[in-house]
């Protein structure tokens, strides 16, 4: 998702009122207590600095005098938990879904701490507004902020830990603290005198949060870095690692949601019978959908039970007044809005064009897309007590808690400090776990609710199938662009006319008044233009229709790239240059970081240098997205009619580079994603509003076998960092077909591609 046009205030603002009223009350400290009171926290191991203390029904210990300018979020005891053997455990305020974020962070926290590194371990935080983005002021993992917005946080909770550790040493041992140091885990003194940390943690927590803190040199990084195996790599590896889908608690039954096929449907008539005669069932409910349909819930001692219930019923739909979505009729609908100019976002003097001696006229097409994360989408609810002291527990992989929370709260009846969020670890989501309108999470409360009036007081887990998950809508939207390009024999731009239609995302959101401007969504003209120096007039079109969409790993730039960097290149081959020189001479003088990563990525490949095999070719590509810049320089040939993609070479520019393996593994896998967008079969379509696609039998993503070889060179720097988490998705694509277009001398203009 894409929210860097947007203040943290001014995201704030936009905020449903009874989400924004409760961020204001866990901000604002209680009266009485200080800003760095710490919390004493006695474990079977000793004792920690942890646990926040505006939620925590724990015995507080104050500090001696108040730091009253530090925010929750600046508190180490929220994100710091020292046991006595010396045990690190570092809370993070992202969802850990396969980025490395839970071991970014701690890294980053662990160098300021002189923290033993083999003695680190993370957890996940909450809801709680101390874990909210320190740049957003919500609840959030997108954008590919973690590591870009917290850097600066979790160095300086890292910092101001230690510095309480060296005080509380000073302090047992009578000597200056300008006298001590520290370094792996221990407090050295005069003499060579050593305490470890967790001897020193109890201490520790009496002294005062220091407001200010010098932070290191990055030349004396010892952990920031450096190439570090993930934390959760282990257990993820073997299969011991548990997931929001995992979740197992006593008496617990399962649900599984029959959803009307078009989106917003009612429910007619059901027979349940059937699905009641299923041994383990326990009930079958009619349950509100939170887009205005209606679903039956199945829920049973166990998923297949719950499955075969499903399976057993027979249900009539009502679609009255629910626009029946046809992916051919759409399309023709958009090359028809496509002719004609939309909402301006730029707008360059177009005169130039009628006069151009060379002429480039090209429609591109972009299907709906579906996020299809490894681990379906689930949450597991447990209602407590009734009335006034209604309580409610979520387990779920949530990039939003906060936002989640809030939702599961109305809908439950439940006070908002009632509700409490165990966030588990998701296995993906690519955006589709932060959805504005909590959809599974408000499916899942209402399962539950429904389930409590019933009188089934019970955990109930709310399950997707593969095939829920395909089929269940919020998928990055449908687009066409058209292009009318205007240049002369040397390439140079004399004018650029440029059109997109598609869904906004952000339309009937409360992102709306901010991201929506002039009527163009801004997440979906992004990555148009820049870096080139080029005259264009961009217009944006945004038709209504009955499917529910939603950002998709890397947002607007999954189609912009694509269609920046393929007409980039039409225009090299058009005019006989080099493409990769082409683009050096057409970006603005800002564009250095984009010069660094293509000319890495040119370097390390043998660009221009290395011999091909017969039948191969290069194809180049560079974008920048949330403030990093990808390069790829790649090797395709066409096999049996088909494209082949068989290596990549990466130029990568993040700035600072936290952890290179994180960095390298999300190219690996952003270059696979992007993979994804251009094999047949890689497609959301409808008939009569039904989605068409099902499972991978018929929405394709990549094998083994289509995995090219892969190298990702990082271009050194000490900025701090800028996000990975999505920037690598969108030039592979374009990179692929550029390389196509060499060998066949025609332009690619539509994904999945199509050759012939």
């Amino acid at each position: 998702m894409h929210f860097e046009s947007l203040s943290g205030e001014q995201l704030q603002s936009l905020l449903p009122p009874a989400l924004a009223h409760r961020l204001r009350e866990e901000t604002e400290v209680p009266s009485g207590v200080p800003r760095r009171t710490f919390l004493k926290v006695a474990t079977a191991s000793g004792f920690a600095l942890g646990a926040f203390p505006l939620l925590a029904n724990t015995e507080q210990t104050v500090a001696p005098t108040a730091a009253t300018s530090l925010k929750a979020n600046q508190l180490p005891a929220a994100f710091v938990s020292i046991a006595r053997d010396g045990t690190v455990t570092v809370t993070v305020n992202r969802l850990e879904f396969g980025q490395g974020t839970h071991t970014g962070l701690a890294m980053v926290l662990a160098e300021e701490l002189d923290a033993d590194w083999s003695r680190v371990k993370a957890v996940h935080g909450t809801a709680d507004m101390a874990y909210a983005d320190p740049a957003f002021g919500i609840h959030i993992t997108g954008g590919s902020t973690s590591v870009k917005h917290s850097y600066t946080q979790y160095r300086e909770l890292g910092a101001r830990t230690r510095a309480m550790l060296l005080a509380a040493a000073a302090k047992q041992w009578n000597v200056p603290v300008g006298s001590l140091s520290a370094e792996r885990g221990v407090v050295i003194g005069p003499g060579g005198k050593r305490l470890p940390y967790g001897e020193l943690a109890d201490a520790a927590m009496q002294q005062p949060v220091p407001a200010e803190v010098v932070l290191k040199d990055p030349s004396r990084f010892t952990i920031i870095g450096q190439p570090t195996t993930r934390l959760d790599a282990k257990d993820k590896s073997s299969g011991q690692q548990n997931f929001g889908i995992d979740v197992n608690l006593s008496g617990m039954l399962t649900a599984v949601v029959t959803r009307p096929p078009v989106f917003g449907s009612k429910v007619a008539s059901v027979d349940d019978a059937a699905a009641r005669a299923v041994p383990g069932v326990k009930a079958v409910l009619r349950v509100p959908l939170h887009d205005g349909g209606e679903g039956v819930a199945v829920l049973a001692t166990g998923y297949w039970a719950a499955k075969q219930g499903r399976e057993a019923l027979k249900v009539q739909w009502n679609d009255t007044g629910r626009e029946k979505v046809d992916s051919a009729r759409q399309l023709a609908s958009y090359r028809e809005l496509a002719a004609k100019t939309g909402n301006i976002k730029f707008d360059a003097d177009m005169a130039p064009l009628a006069s151009a001696p060379n002429r480039i006229s090209a429609e591109f097409t972009f299907p709906y897309l579906a996020h299809a994360p490894m681990e379906p989408l689930n949450c597991t609810v447990q209602i407590t007590g009734t009335g006034a002291d209604a309580k409610a527990k979520l387990w779920v992989g949530t990039q939003m808690p906060g936002i989640d929370a809030a939702a599961a709260a109305r809908v439950l009846g439940v006070k908002p400090e009632n509700v409490a969020m165990e966030v588990q670890m998701a296995g993906g989501g690519f955006g589709r776990r932060a959805i504005i309108t909590s959809d599974y999470v408000v499916e899942a409360c209402t399962v539950a609710k429904a389930a409590q009036t019933a009188g089934l007081n019970v955990p109930v887990r709310t399950l997707w199938s593969r095939e829920d998950d395909i089929r269940g809508g919020y998928y990055r939207p449908m687009h066409v662009h058209r292009a009318e390009i205007g240049f002369d024999a040397q390439g140079n731009v004399l004018a650029w006319d440029h059109v997109i239609v598609g869904q906004s995302i952000m339309a009937g959101t409360f992102f709306e008044p901010m991201m929506v401007k002039g009527g163009v969504d801004e997440t979906m003209v992004e990555g148009m233009k820049a870096p080139y120096q080029v005259p264009m007039r961009l217009s944006a079109h945004h038709p209504k229709h009955n499917v529910p969409v939603l950002w998709w790993r890397s947002v607007g730039s999954t189609h912009t790239a694509y269609v920046m960097e393929t007409l980039i290149d039409e225009i090299a081959r058009a005019t006989k240059q080099d493409p990769v020189a082409y683009r050096m001479k057409l970006m603005d003088a800002g564009a250095s970081r984009h010069r660094a990563a293509l000319q890495l990525a040119v370097d390390k490949s043998g660009y221009g240098k290395k011999q091909l095999e017969a039948g191969r070719a290069w194809g180049v590509a560079v974008h920048e997205s949330f403030s990093s810049v990808v390069a790829y320089v790649v090797e395709a040939s066409i096999v049996n009619g088909a494209p082949k993609l068989h290596a990549v070479t990466a130029g990568v520019h993040c700035n600072l580079a936290v952890n290179p393996k994180s960095v390298e593994a999300q190219v690996q896998g952003s270059a696979l994603m992007g993979l994804s967008m251009c094999l047949p079969g890689a497609a959301i379509t409808f008939k009569d509003g039904v989605v068409e696609q099902s499972n991978f039998g018929d929405f394709a993503v990549p094998r083994i076998t289509d995995m090219p070889t892969m190298a990702v060179h990082i271009v050194p720097s000490a900025d701090a960092p800028t996000g990975m988490g999505e920037p690598a998705v969108p030039p592979l694509a374009p990179a692929f077909a550029n390389a196509i277009a060499q060998l066949t001398g025609k332009p690619l203009r539509e994904l999945p591609f199509k050759l012939a």
